[in-house]
């Protein structure tokens, strides 16, 4: 009979061996961390060395575009560098977001990032060319707070009249809604109320207001900047406002929370960068913007477009997303809402 025998070594030598590859895998692992602190503390030292672009995915000229151009212009002056504004619209941003998903991760290439291409379109949308982990989060810049609001002619004076009036004409309930964003807000302004305002859309905020004002629907949630004209005009009655706070500029408005409604929510805009930007150069950035929402001119600007500075770190962003990723994508599928 042949014997197989088999040569043990000694366990010594084992518990050693693998105590030296512990010591190496650990050693490799040091070495390469700080080997990326060292080449990113490298790139922020001499950081911004050429013009810094951000790229906004709205048409020029709407609310978007004119804080990205306040912003940059003094990032520029903090910075010393030229920071230029770049319109990359179409598919609800999804163009301009995409773009920055797959741009060098250097610094130098940033995104004016909106709750709607950074938020909504993961609740509307089956499948979308970009992924919230595309990207670095920087810093919030601004919220838009949103009004319910109903017309100046109409007999609704209060939340209270509203929720008399959807008791007493449950056949004349609707809403206006400038986009799926609105909508789902509005859908989840229902679910708190307990009423069923049915959805009318419209192509743009003016359209919505607009049919509001001529009785066409009974109540609108829309951003104060939009809505501001329309007030001072004494066109629409504002009942409450979405905001954890009142309004400066609307003191007498109270909030929704006073009114026993318990929902507050806003739409945002915030920078963002491409995933893997070496994280010295978005703290950099991030101390730089927080900077800049403290310019009095920053403050008096963006409170004549009715919205509010924000800084927050890139930590409270990132949970920001995924918080209301989850929030929105519950509202689109308990109501049925898709753009796809």
């Amino acid at each position: 009979m042949t014997h197989l025998l088999l040569i043990q070594p000694p366990v010594r030598s084992v518990l050693w061996g693998q105590r030296l590859f512990n010591m190496l895998a650990w050693t490799s692992l040091i070495f390469t961390g700080v080997f990326a602190l060292m080449v990113g503390g490298a790139l922020a030292a001499d950081y911004p060395a050429k013009p810094i672009t951000i790229v906004v995915g709205f048409s020029a000229g709407g609310s978007s575009d004119v804080i990205a151009r306040l912003v940059a212009e003094k990032l520029s002056t903090r910075l010393g560098q030229p920071v230029l504004v770049e319109n990359r619209p179409g598919v609800g941003s999804i163009v301009g977001a995409t773009f920055v998903a797959h741009a060098k991760p250097d610094g130098y290439t940033l995104l004016l990032g909106a709750s709607g291409p950074m938020v909504f379109n993961h609740a509307l949308y089956s499948k979308l060319p970009y992924t919230p982990a595309d990207f670095s989060p920087v810093s919030l810049l601004c919220t838009f707070p949103l009004l319910l609001l109903t017309s100046a002619t109409s007999p609704i004076k209060s939340l209270d009249d509203l929720m008399a009036y959807a008791k007493k004409n449950p056949e004349h309930l609707n809403y206006s809604a400038s986009s799926a964003s609105f909508q789902l807000a509005s859908e989840l302004l229902n679910k708190k109320l307990g009423t069923r305002f049915l959805h009318i859309p419209y192509k743009g905020s003016n359209d919505s207001i607009t049919a509001l004002i001529s009785g066409d629907v009974s109540m609108s949630l829309v951003d104060a900047g939009a809505a501001s004209p329309a007030i001072a005009g004494a066109r629409v009655r504002a009942l409450g406002v979405s905001a954890s706070e009142r309004l400066p500029d609307m003191p007498q408005v109270p909030t929704l929370t006073e009114l026993g409604v318990d929902l507050k929510i806003a739409f945002w805009t915030a920078i963002l960068a491409p995933a893997l930007t070496p994280q010295p150069i978005v703290k950099r950035l991030q101390e730089e913007l927080a900077q800049v929402l403290l310019n009095p001119d920053i403050k008096k600007r963006f409170a004549a477009l009715s919205v509010i500075p924000s800084s927050s770190t890139p930590e409270e962003l990132g949970q920001l997303i995924q918080q209301e990723i989850s929030l929105w994508r519950d509202v689109a599928k308990d109501n049925h809402i898709q753009a796809d």
